[in-house]
């Protein structure tokens, strides 16, 4: 077995840092338990591949640090970087990830538009008179 494992997840500006290493299934996140961190929609996201993995995930702790972004970005950051980990825990699992979610493993890149100079909004144009 290995020691321990560090993976990093992302989505927008979230980022996190997860590490997993041989355990009880434990998994905290901040310091704080799974089922006192988020609300129950942005946790049954993030144990997605604790359930797909559920021989191995009961095998291993998993502690998690979080910031940046809002609740959706982080619990997307936390789905992926624990999915990333138990792939590097046991390559067998790749396949059942990728068949369930590709973003389970793949990143999703896409960012907010910026905004432009002069303008409010990113795409907003000012209107124009003729008459």
């Amino acid at each position: 077995m290995k020691s321990a494992i560090q993976t990093i997840g992302t989505r927008k500006q979230a980022i996190a840092r997860v590490s997993l290493k041989p355990g009880k299934g434990n998994v905290t996140i901040n310091g704080k338990s799974l089922a006192y961190y988020a609300d129950r929609l942005s946790a049954a996201r993030m144990i997605e591949p604790l359930l797909i993995a559920s021989e191995i995930a009961s095998k291993v702790d998993i502690s998690i640090k979080v910031n940046g972004g809002g609740v959706n970005g982080q619990a997307d950051a936390i789905r992926l970087g624990i999915a990333r980990a138990l792939v590097q825990f046991d390559a067998k699992l790749k396949k059942p990830f990728m068949e369930y979610d590709r973003l389970l493993l793949v990143a999703d890149v896409r960012q907010n538009e910026s905004c432009k100079p002069n303008d409010s909004k990113p795409r907003a144009k000012r209107q124009k008179s003729y008459r």
